[in-house]
């Protein structure tokens, strides 16, 4: 019988300076819970109405549904290659040439990912470095600046123009450093619902030719854009293809958030990195999902797009008009599926209270604003998510008209 080395614990030892290694890595947050998180779980343990988490719980499109269903019975279980079925990544090239006239091979520039936020992070992982800069706007989507803050890379915040969340070229200029590798663009946006426009998108395409940048475009929202808005993607401007890493996905379309499954199109140079760290970190998007997203690709008709417009324009009228009953003021947006609204007359110093104070008012629950701003801004607002069951959303605007 071989011998034993009893280790200092073992032998029933205190172990001292060996402690000290047992830390958390620099990376680590000092909360691990968002404030959307921590919301969403207060309002299911009083049983309330969650306008806080963009959770989309209307009803999946029958071809999808069914395709799901059928995938998994037909056996479509197993790993995919690692950039995803054949099928969907057809459907995808063949949707953003319908959609915006941009020309991806399927084979060599669209990778399926486990949702929009694992295409992001896969394309952070291959294409900056750490101590990059990349540009955002304020105010932001919180998984963007974590993403980036994961892997070392510094998020430097460009202020859009309240109210209507403008931008202002000149700061975006200025914030530009011999550090910047790229410019994160969401449109429609969240939380704000701000679509850039033309001109807009222009500036942001022109500091990126100007300074050789990347521009990480975060569409998610493409189909949510209302008052005859259009959403246009950044790529479509003269130079910026091989520049633009298009980040998309199926959650909100085909209201499959559980089901984690989004896409990238990007020039062939850049996609096999971020493929090996997709594959390195998710392996590959859910099997019979990729089926399902495919199907819905291939069968639901333009008028599919145009209907989720047309239902979300009608939940934003009714959820405005109770937030103005309720003495907050809306930020109208003009795309995507939140609105922002100012709550000065809610007790408490802070958002986070505010919110708070709303949930155990009436139930209802929003994010606290701070959220998607650097400290001590947006503390007055509070953001709600329109992407409910007509019920369920009724039921919230009823209780918000209490106040």
């Amino acid at each position: 019988m071989p011998e034993v080395n009893a280790s200092p614990v073992s032998a029933g030892v205190t172990p001292t300076a060996s402690l000290s290694r047992l830390q958390l890595s620099e990376m680590a947050p000092g909360t691990v819970q968002s404030e959307i998180r921590a919301m969403t779980t207060e309002c299911d343990r009083i049983g309330g109405v969650n306008l806080a988490q963009g959770v989309c719980d209307t009803p999946v499109p029958a071809p999808v549904e069914e395709e799901a269903i059928a995938a998994i019975r037909a056996g479509h279980n197993i790993y995919t290659r690692m950039d995803g079925i054949g099928r969907l990544r057809t459907a995808i090239a063949a949707k953003q040439q319908r959609d915006y006239g941009l020309k991806y091979d399927a084979e060599t520039e669209v990778l399926v990912a486990s949702g929009a936020t694992a295409g992001l992070h896969a394309a952070v992982m291959a294409l900056l470095n750490p101590g990059d800069e990349v540009l955002l706007f304020e105010p932001f989507y919180g998984y963007h600046t974590a993403t980036l803050k994961s892997m070392r890379v510094k998020p430097v915040l460009v202020p859009l123009a309240e109210p209507d969340w403008t931008l202002d070229t000149d700061a975006l200029k200025a914030a530009v450093t011999p550090r910047t590798r790229a410019i994160i663009l969401n449109t429609p946006a969240n939380p704000s619902g701000k679509i850039f426009s033309l001109a807009e998108t222009e500036a942001v395409a022109a500091v990126c030719l100007e300074h050789d940048l990347f521009l990480f475009t975060d569409e998610i929202y493409e189909y949510f854009v209302y008052d005859g808005n259009k959403h246009i993607s950044p790529a479509t401007l003269p130079g910026m293809r091989e520049r633009t890493i298009v980040i998309s996905g199926f959650s909100k379309t085909f209201s499959i958030t559980g089901w984690r499954l989004g896409y990238v199109t990007a020039d062939a140079r850049w996609m096999g990195a971020m493929a090996y760290f997709h594959d390195l970190t998710y392996v590959c998007a859910p099997s019979a999902f990729q089926h399902a997203a495919a199907a819905g690709l291939e069968q639901l008709p333009p008028s599919f797009y145009a209907q989720i417009a047309s239902d979300h324009q009608s939940k934003r009228e009714r959820l405005v008009s109770a937030l103005r009953d309720a003495g907050m003021e809306p930020s109208v947006p003009a795309g995507a599926y939140y609105i922002l609204a100012r709550v000065d007359r809610l007790p408490g110093a802070t958002a986070a209270l505010k919110a708070r104070h709303l949930l155990a008012a009436t139930g209802v629950a929003a994010v606290a604003g701070s959220a998607f701003f650097r400290p001590g801004h947006g503390e007055n607002l509070l953001r709600f998510c329109f992407a409910k069951r007509d019920a369920d959303l009724d039921d919230a605007c009823a209780r918000l008209r209490k106040l």
